[in-house]
């Protein structure tokens, strides 16, 4: 008896140490499944940041287009009015002729380039560029006088400042379309690298996630193997309590005590018993 009595607790011994193994293996998976699981959620809260800057720059591009829009629009409008208002500048000087014996306004600026022209490419003596820079004044004076007397009319006047307005607003709209087109491309661009590091942070998220099932799969199966190793120790130790003298568990039915008598007769001829006769036994039901 006594040896049977050994090999159970020897028995019994190698199940507890399995079931610490299974144990330890199984907190290590779960400590494993905890840092990835905070990993994963690291992720995606990242995720949820970026994707959120992502939208404000796609709202704020979307913005500066409508406003690119609208500024083209009124650069339009005032180059046309521009053109409208130069038109008429140019009707009024050929309807208002030059007072008598005035040299037209257009021979007169015709004059000056070719005198401008000859004083850049030719080359003169001092005395002749004197001369030449003379005339050129005189016609230069010639043009403002006419172009005073021009202005003195009202309606001239008032057509000369509305085309300085006009061009002055185009000038402004054409600058603003520049402007808030370059706002709305890097708005733009902003957008796409964060979306595409949004991208790559979900492909990362989902390599995670099938690492964390991996390893709580894992994880379960351990626990399970630690479980049947803890049932395969009282199952030794019920038999170890028959061993001793015990009487058998309330649990045996009937039926199974004989084989259960005869798992001790065994044990007492000294014979060796297995691991898988214990599992037997466990699955018989006597537990």
């Amino acid at each position: 008896m006594t040896e049977a009595t050994e090999e159970l607790e020897r028995k019994r011994g190698e199940s507890n140490a399995r079931a610490d193994e299974w144990r330890a293996k199984r907190d290590r998976l779960n400590a494993d499944a905890r840092v990835l699981a905070d990993e994963r959620g690291s992720i995606l809260d990242a995720i949820h940041e970026r994707s959120s800057e992502a939208q404000e720059h796609r709202r704020r591009r979307d913005a500066l287009n409508a406003d690119v829009r609208e500024a083209k629009r009124l650069r339009e409008e005032w180059n046309r009015k521009l053109q409208e208002l130069g038109d008429r500048v140019q009707e009024m000087k050929r309807s208002r002729p030059p007072p008598n014996g005035a040299v037209p306004v257009w021979r007169l600026k015709k004059e000056l380039k070719e005198l401008e022209f000859r004083h850049m490419t030719t080359a003169l003596t001092g005395e002749q560029e004197k001369r030449l820079v003379e005339e050129m004044k005189r016609l230069e004076a010639a043009l403002k006088e006419q172009d005073s007397r021009l202005r003195s009319d009202p309606e001239v006047q008032g057509t000369l400042d509305a085309f300085a307005e006009a061009r002055t607003e185009a000038e402004k709209h054409h600058a603003a379309v520049g402007h808030l087109a370059e706002e709305a491309q890097q708005a733009h661009e902003a957008m796409v690298a964060l979306y595409e590091s949004v991208d790559d942070l979900r492909r990362r998220a989902d390599e995670v996630q099938l690492k964390l099932v991996e390893v709580k799969v894992q994880a379960d199966e351990a626990h399970r193997s630690h479980i049947a190793s803890i049932e395969e120790v009282r199952d030794i130790e019920k038999l170890l309590y028959a061993a001793r003298g015990g009487r058998t568990a309330p649990s045996w039915s009937a039926e199974e005590a004989p084989r259960e008598e005869d798992f001790l007769a065994r044990l007492k001829k000294g014979e060796k018993v297995s691991t898988e006769d214990l599992l037997e036994l466990q699955k018989s039901g006597r537990a």
